[in-house]
């Protein structure tokens, strides 16, 4: 979903006044909409500028009187500021009497159109005179509202003006505007599809009314076609012959094709998914997609519509892999857009409900990895109601009853991040009785069982987050567990990928609970496991996020055990990985959090044998680090800066700042609040304030609440 000019402010003083008509008798001309755009998207804005004023209203709807008045036989004509204003007297003048005589403004966005002054002046200067309604935005690239997320603001693509309504005074105000928009970002039928919205709404029709109309010209088309067809077939028999088997051998051809494309997204998909093969995937993606790109994808019947959708869906994955967020997010909303249009064909194939829901979460999901946690919820919404829809559909489908258990976990996941713990939880065991219910009707079934571990690995992590640190232990126990008979019996790598958080986390209890040799053990195979899944697919992005977790992780275990040398060689490795993570996408937040503890790892490392300069270093690199991180979960972005900022007061402590430590650590206790709902590990950190800053009363109290839920080891 992106223009840039900078052109002199408009002198609202100087054109207040009356205007002298005597020297300029011209007529004043009359515009359908006016082009409002960046000149750096100028390629773009005549494509849309052509496509607008060629385009033809179906006779069946022009005429007709809608909301926007009687639907013209043509949009035209579109002003467009380069190429109508070349020889204009007065380029500011004559821009301001275009937007007083034009029905509509058009505002092609982008990342430069949201930062050009001259597009912004547009739109004002339009919307003090216009209802919102005749504004519409049409989006070439970025993404609408960006400024709102954190870590994304340079993708924005509305202009400010945009983004806001305007009074009846014609003033903007703090009400957030949302201008009926029009995705041009794809390619081919995806960018077609967009322009029918825009044109849809400037007629004041909806888009169903359009889609139907050109499918019914195109029909007639068809049937003028086949006519003369019929006409020549009776001249020439022999040309008839001819062209029926041609076409018989066209069906033959297509038929072969749609099989191996089934085969291709099917059982080829399906093997080389377990052997973690990106690049072969991608091919299988790209293949699929060059085969249907050759098509007009409006003309494709509902299988070849969801195939499609199928392939775009499988190229998303692998984006996703590799950490391409941005792209990730551009093929799932496309497969997304296919899917939707199949159940609107459709309603009550729950099939194409369930072909659409995986969509639908993975742009959820992808809002969630990039700190959009409202976007990621409203998503995961959405699929719970699709999830509920298939099961009223068909209730003994036990495909369907895994999707209402994803739903549920999704949902948990949400309240989670959002810190109702106790929620969360409640959520988390419903999942978990649904998925064992299911997988209690065929216990042989691998899916079933990997849901089974996925549900135990969320309800331990809210269940420490309550702090039941035994019955969370226990969960974690069983996740790997069922795990390692998965990776045995299957050998796919999916589990073997699972093993290595699942072990990791698993490991954090255990040392939480003072189990140090526990923790060790569990990290060393996780470590192994991350070490080998690497080297096999140098590209997977997720594959190294897990292995450098458990590499830092298993440094700060052997760190709080007295083992400096193992911990040095842990963080090492750990980091060396998390610079291969921001080589690819630095924006992610899930890199910049592994950024962020490998700092405050290796200043820890250096501090234990005393090189103060290097430890102070990287300390201050930590706090800024942290401070630099903006998740969606901002009560635990500023818990870790208390972190950084506490172990730079020790680093201070150690080398003989005591002034330095006492200020480091005030700051720090300045970001914990007591009202924040604590996990365990947040309640030991500020524990271990207290106790530096001299409060040992009210540490000594919290020391007896983690020791009454099992948690022992305070000081990271």
């Amino acid at each position: 979903m992106n223009k840039l000019v900078q052109l002199p402010a408009i002198n609202r003083a100087a054109r207040s006044s009356p205007r002298r008509l005597g020297a300029f008798r011209r007529k004043r001309a009359r515009y359908f909409a006016f082009l409002s755009y960046s000149h750096e998207d100028e390629q773009i804005a005549e494509w849309l500028h052509s496509q607008i004023e060629g385009f033809r209203v179906p006779g069946t709807l022009a005429g007709k009187l809608t909301e926007n008045g009687v639907v013209p036989k043509r949009l035209t004509p579109i002003f467009r500021d380069q190429h109508e204003l070349a020889a204009a007297d007065d380029l500011g003048e004559e821009i301001e009497e275009a937007l007083a005589n034009s029905q509509f403004l058009i505002v092609l966005c982008s990342p430069a159109a949201a930062k050009s002054r001259w597009t912004n002046a547009e739109i004002e200067t339009f919307k003090r005179t216009r209802p919102d309604g005749c504004v519409l935005a049409a989006i070439a690239a970025g993404e609408p509202f960006a400024s709102d997320m954190p870590g994304r603001e340079a993708e924005e693509c509305f202009p400010p003006a945009l983004r806001h309504k305007f009074d009846r005074r014609g003033r903007p105000t703090a009400r957030r505007a949302e201008p009926l928009a029009a995705d041009l970002r794809g390619e081919g039928e995806a960018r077609r599809l967009g322009l029918l919205k825009l044109i849809a709404g400037m007629l004041g029709v909806g888009l169903d009314d359009l889609l139907q109309r050109e499918t019914t010209r195109r029909q007639r088309r068809l049937a003028m076609l086949a006519a003369a067809s019929l006409a020549g077939m009776a001249i020439t028999s022999t040309l008839a012959v001819t062209a029926i088997q041609a076409r018989d051998a066209a069906r033959e051809q297509r038929r072969q094709a749609e099989g191996l494309v089934a085969f291709m997204l099917g059982d080829l998909k399906d093997k080389l998914e377990p052997i973690g093969r990106l690049d072969a995937l991608d091919g299988v993606g790209s293949r699929v997609l060059a085969y249907y790109r050759k098509q007009d994808t409006s003309e494709l019947p509902d299988a070849a519509l969801l195939q499609r959708s199928r392939a775009l869906s499988l190229m998303g994955e692998v984006a996703n892999a590799r950490g391409n967020l941005n792209e990730a997010n551009r093929l799932y909303t496309e497969a997304m857009t296919g899917t939707a249009e199949a159940v609107r064909r459709d309603r009550e194939d729950p099939e194409r409900l369930y072909e659409h829901a995986q969509n639908v979460f993975w742009v959820g999901d992808l809002a969630r990895q990039r700190g959009d946690l409202h976007g990621a919820e409203v998503r995961l919404r959405q699929y719970k109601a699709l999830a509920d829809r298939m099961i009223q559909l068909q209730p003994d489908n036990l495909k369907y009853r895994m999707e209402e258990q994803y739903a549920d976990t999704d949902l948990g996941v949400v309240l989670y991040y959002e810190r109702h713990y106790d929620e969360a939880v409640r959520q988390f065991a419903g999942a978990l009785q649904t998925i064992q219910a299911v997988a209690s009707i065929d216990r042989s079934n691998s899916d079933y069982i990997g849901s089974v571990a996925a549900s135990l690995a969320w309800l331990a992590d809210g269940e420490f987050a309550s702090g039941h640190i035994a019955d969370a232990t226990a969960h974690r126990e069983q996740q790997v567990s069922l795990l390692d008979q998965l990776a045995r019996k299957t050998g796919d790598v999916r589990d073997r990928e699972g093993m290595v958080t699942a072990r990791c986390k698993l490991a954090q209890l255990l040392a939480a609970s003072g189990d140090s040799a526990g923790a060790i053990e569990q990290l060393t195979i996780a470590t192994q496991i991350g070490d080998e899944l690497v080297p096999s697919e140098p590209g997977n992005t997720s594959w190294i996020n897990d292995a450098a977790a458990a590499k830092l992780n298993f440094a700060v275990v052997l760190l709080a055990s007295g083992n400096s040398a193992g911990a040095s060689a842990q963080v090492n490795a750990g980091c060396a990985y998390v610079d291969k993570l921001n080589a690819t996408n630095r924006s992610v937040v899930d890199f910049q959090t592994l950024t962020r503890l490998c700092l405050m790892t290796k200043a820890q490392v250096a501090s234990s044998v005393h090189d103060w300069p290097q430890a102070t270093q990287l300390a201050n690199r930590a706090v800024a680090a942290a401070k630099n991180v903006r998740s969606f979960d901002r009560q635990e972005d500023s818990l870790q800066v208390a972190r950084a900022l506490r172990i730079l007061g020790d680093i201070q402590q150690r080398s003989g700042d005591v002034a330095g430590a006492q200020s480091s650590w005030r700051a720090a206790a300045g970001l914990l609040s007591n009202n924040v709902a604590e996990r365990p590990q947040n309640m030991a950190d500020r524990v271990a304030l207290l106790q530096r800053l001299g409060d040992g009363g009210h540490a000594q109290q919290l020391v007896g609440h983690l020791n009454a839920i099992g948690y022992r080891q305070l000081d990271w």
